[in-house]
Order: structure tokens, then sequence, then C-alpha cells
């Protein structure tokens, strides 16, 4: 029989889980009238081809849920427990949601934005230098998709730098490579120099 603690754990990760499935560009098409970020654009339920089909406002709406979604469930576990690799398995289960959403046929979009909230929420400094790697390549060399891959390169080893465990940089870094291998079409395109 499993313990109440047990329990509570599964419950939290499964919360985490079912609050990242949430898909904000979708659900803000169906609310503003653009059209399915699935179907136009990239074909990508995110903020970058939200930004592409809708325009800005709908893009920080989309980035900004996008965000909260994994930000709020680190918080939460934060509160309610003092074991790091929970909080970090907390976060992750809310990635996992954002890019294989139960509410959406186990597909989602990339996880860059959610991925980064969950840095932050998690140790905000290892989140500020992450997106300060983000915002430096994006603005240097233009292109979202390679600032999200160097800026997540970067994050297992930032983790292992302010928590020294090896659980816990597994958990970032398998964060990170689910992350990356979800741009192999836009690394494919960076290798062959028609990314945009």
């Amino acid at each position: 029989m499993m313990t109440s603690s047990a329990t509570a754990m599964i419950g939290l990760l499964l919360f985490a889980y079912l609050i990242g499935s949430l898909s904000s560009a979708i659900l803000l098409s169906k609310l503003m009238g653009f059209a399915d970020p699935r179907t136009d654009g990239s074909n990508n339920p995110g903020a970058t081809n939200v930004l592409r089909i809708a325009g800005k406002k709908a893009a920080f709406f989309t980035l900004t849920g996008d965000c909260l979604k994994g930000l709020i469930p680190v918080l939460i576990a934060h509160w309610l427990v003092d074991d790091h690799l929970i909080v970090a398995l907390a976060g992750f289960c809310a990635f996992l949601g954002h890019c294989f959403s139960s509410y959406f046929g186990f597909k989602g979009g990339k996880g860059v934005a959610t991925a980064i909230a969950v840095s932050v929420g998690f140790q905000w400094m290892v989140g500020v230098i992450t997106i300060a790697i983000w915002l430096l390549f994006a603005r240097v060399f233009k292109i979202s998709s390679l600032a999200a891959i160097v800026s997540f390169i970067s994050l297992p080893a930032l983790i292992y730098w302010q928590e020294a465990s090896l659980a816990i940089t597994g958990v970032f870094a398998l964060m990170s490579s689910i992350l990356i291998w979800r741009h192999k079409s836009n690394i494919q395109r960076l290798l062959k120099g028609t990314e945009s």
C-alpha cells in the first residue's frame, strides 16, 4: 500500500503534467479567433508561431500562458516539499505536458518558454542566466531556434553548478535533451543555412 506522502507526490506530479498539458496557443486561437497554430505557419503550437500568424498581442498571451504553466507547479512544489528532486520532477512533468499534451492527442509545442519558466522557478539564478544566453544568441544571430538550443545545452551544467546533484542535473539534462530533439527540423535547417 502506498504511503500518504507517496500518494501526495504522485498527485503533485500528475497535477503538474495536467497543467502543462493546457496549450495556451490552441486555447487562445479559439478564444481570440486566429488560425489554429497546429495547421498554420510552422504548425507548432507555440508563441513564435502565434507571432507569425496572429501578431504580437496573441504571441504575448501565449508566451505568458506557457510560462505560467511551467512556473506554477514548481512554485507549488517548493511550497509543499523540501526535496529539490521532487520540485525538479514537478517542473519536468509540466514540461512533458506541454510537449505531449493529454488534451490534444499527446502532441504539443517545443517547450522553450515552459522549460525556461521551470528553470526560473526552480533556481532563479539559473533561470536568469539561461534567459541571458537565449537573449544574447537571439540578438547576435537573429535565430530563435539557435538561441533555444544553445541555452538548453548550457542548462544542465548551470543546474549542477548550483545544486551539485547528479539526480537533479539528470532531470534537467533529460528535459534539455527532449527540447533539443524537438528542434530537430530546425537543426537540419540550421545546418543547411535555411533557418529563418
